[in-house]
């Protein structure tokens, strides 16, 4: 299914998270004419360019509808770990792809699985800027499906795991 943005609509860009489509370009590259949509990541500001033939290729998709927002809630208050009783550096290596998916439903699964193994060991290092990375993520796009504020949406998903 191909995906099209306009200018001023958001969109999820894998493991950076919600983008605004600054622009739609059309740049020539070794002779041909491509046109890209110009992405700006909210947490960072950063500026990215997606040729539109490859958005769906590389991830880009829209925000998660209101509608199914309910089942990210379902997967993080979910109590199966999916990894259990592997070494860390083989969970950190199947979690990070899950977020290089962009899937919102892979990233609360990464998010639910690191807040239950926090309470029965420490996290690694890089665990823990995983679990920091996966509820950013979550936080930002739930809060822009559901039309609320990111620290009710934070303290939602902190209720969940507390």
């Amino acid at each position: 299914m191909e995906v099209t943005f306009r200018v001023g609509d958001k969109a999820v860009y894998p493991s950076h998270g919600v983008a605004e489509v600054t622009g739609i370009e059309s740049r020539e590259i070794s002779g041909a004419k491509q046109t890209f949509y110009i992405l700006r990541i909210l947490e960072n500001g950063m500026r990215v360019m997606v040729p539109t033939t490859n958005a769906t290729a590389v991830g880009l998709r829209a925000i998660v509808k209101k509608n199914r927002v309910k089942e990210v809630y379902t997967i993080l208050k979910s109590r199966e770990i999916s990894v259990e009783g592997q070494t860390w550096n083989r969970r950190y290596r199947e979690y990070m792809e899950k977020i290089k998916t962009g899937s919102v439903f892979e990233v609360a699964e990464v998010l639910r699985d690191l807040s239950l193994l926090k309470h029965d060991k420490d996290l690694s290092f890089g665990e823990r800027r995983m679990l920091d990375t996966a509820r950013a993520l979550l936080v930002r796009e739930l809060a822009l499906a559901k039309s609320s504020k990111e620290e009710k949406i934070a303290k939602e998903l902190d209720a969940i795991f507390c």
